[in-house]
């Protein structure tokens, strides 16, 4: 007979034990029979291995609830059923803590997904790596940032950079540094920024990696502009009165009609009309040379437009190719793909390019089998790339950095505001300009769109 109330049941099976270790002990000492103490005997036994097995099961349910937090296993029920009002308690008890374990696992996946889509869609660059350099996070700016795919180990950026790699393994807790490396076609200027923190045992350093070149060259031009426009006001101010003085005082020394004029005063007089002169054209000369570098703080707004490459070569060719050959030089345009195209202004760009040419013609004087090649590519980051690259003298490591800071110029004539012109229309464009340079072997001058 089955009961249903636990307790009843309890009772029950342990007054059959007693009623058959009585039966047992009377059979024993007052009967006979051989067989029968040994039946009693084994049914004491099965009854209470049963009972125990009975009462366990209470052990089994908490063992299982248990086992379930411990594997955060929330999905399953416990079937509890037929042993009395307590253990419908239990029952309920156990579905209760279930119902709020779900609701907590619920909520802290939804976080840990919101933190997740938070960090992915950033746009610095992190990175989290243990004491080894092992990787336990990096999101997509930093993927896109070293281009790849997936990073386990910071070791594997070596690649990228072995600097960047040595200072990541290096970096110190709260630590901020500025790193400078040149990825082929791309001068990166990067920010770092270091923290630490502890799960259980392990040490986790988090870095934020953020390039700041853009950002740098535009505080850099803005500051040259300012500069320039206190200063050409400056100069202005000073010489034109100069130039207009020098001017009068010719004229008027032309008017003079001396009283007593003699060889030595018409020879002190055409000394000083020599001065005069030399001081009117310096300062039409120092006049001149202050308005064109107004022309760095005076950039006309883009007019921008979709510029096939195609047209923007074909008019450069026109215009450059017959100066090119004879000057000797090997003119080679390449567009790949041919239908490439770019939204820009037709002429500031023309004009960066005519400026680059012009340039590594210069630089080919006198180089044999001089050759100069203009073509256009999609980079790896899918950004619009048109070079020009020559087989000159090239530029020495030491200048290099140098080359687009206004006024700076290698040249005998040069007044060292090309590049940096170039430069600034091309930051007008949202794009940059970029060198990179083997003395003897190539120079390379990049837009990136």
């Amino acid at each position: 007979m089955i009961y249903r109330n636990f307790r009843l049941n309890c009772i029950f099976r342990i007054i059959l034990i007693v009623i058959n270790i009585f039966a047992f002990f009377f059979v024993v000492f007052r009967l006979t029979f051989n067989i029968t103490p040994i039946i009693l005997l084994f049914l004491i036994i099965v009854q209470t291995i049963l009972l125990i097995r009975y009462i366990e099961k209470t052990n089994f349910y908490l063992t299982n609830f248990l086992e379930a937090i411990r594997f955060s296993e929330f999905t399953g029920t416990f079937q509890i059923s037929g042993l009395g009002k307590s253990y419908d308690e239990l029952k309920k008890s156990f579905a209760n803590v279930m119902s709020d374990f779900q609701k907590i696992r619920v909520e802290k996946e939804q976080q840990q997904h919101y933190l997740k889509n938070v960090i992915q869609h950033i746009g610095i660059g992190l990175v989290a790596y243990g004491k080894n350099g092992k990787v336990e996070m990096i999101n997509n700016a930093a993927k896109k940032l070293f281009r790849i795919y997936n990073l386990k180990n910071i070791q594997n950026l070596k690649e990228f950079s072995s600097d960047l790699t040595e200072k990541l393994m290096n970096i110190k807790p709260g630590e901020k540094a500025l790193l400078k490396i040149q990825d082929e076609e791309d001068l990166l200027q990067l920010s770092l920024n270091s923290t630490e923190f502890k799960i259980g045992v392990n040490s986790i350093t988090l870095v934020s990696i953020q390039n700041i070149q853009s950002e740098m060259e535009k505080q850099e031009f803005e500051a040259w502009q300012k500069l320039i426009r206190v200063l050409t006001h400056e100069i202005m101010n000073s010489i034109t009165p100069i130039a207009s003085l020098s001017d009068t005082i010719e004229n008027m020394l032309d008017s003079v009609n001396l009283e007593h004029q003699n060889e030595e005063t018409d020879e002190t007089l055409e000394d000083i009309k020599s001065a005069i002169k030399t001081i009117g054209r310096r300062s039409d000369g120092l006049v001149h040379f202050v308005q064109s570098y107004r022309n760095l703080t005076k950039i006309p707004t883009p007019n921008y437009e979709i510029l096939p490459l195609q047209k923007l070569f074909g008019n450069i060719k026109n215009l450059l190719e017959k100066q090119l050959e004879e000057k000797k030089i090997t003119f080679i345009t390449n567009i790949s793909p041919k239908s490439l195209e770019l939204t820009a202004d037709e002429n500031l760009i023309e004009q960066i390019l005519i400026n680059l040419l012009k340039n590594a013609a210069e630089a080919l004087k006198d180089t044999k089998d001089a050759q100069i090649e203009l073509y256009a590519t999609l980079g790896d980051r899918g950004k619009v790339l048109i070079s020009v690259k020559d087989n000159g003298q090239g530029i020495l490591p030491d200048v290099l950095d140098k080359v687009f800071i206004p006024f700076f110029t290698t040249k005998q004539t040069g007044s060292g505001i090309g590049l940096s012109l170039s430069k600034q229309m091309m930051r007008l464009h949202g794009g940059t300009i970029s060198c990179v340079s083997k003395p003897d072997v190539e120079t390379i001058f990049t837009l990136k769109f």
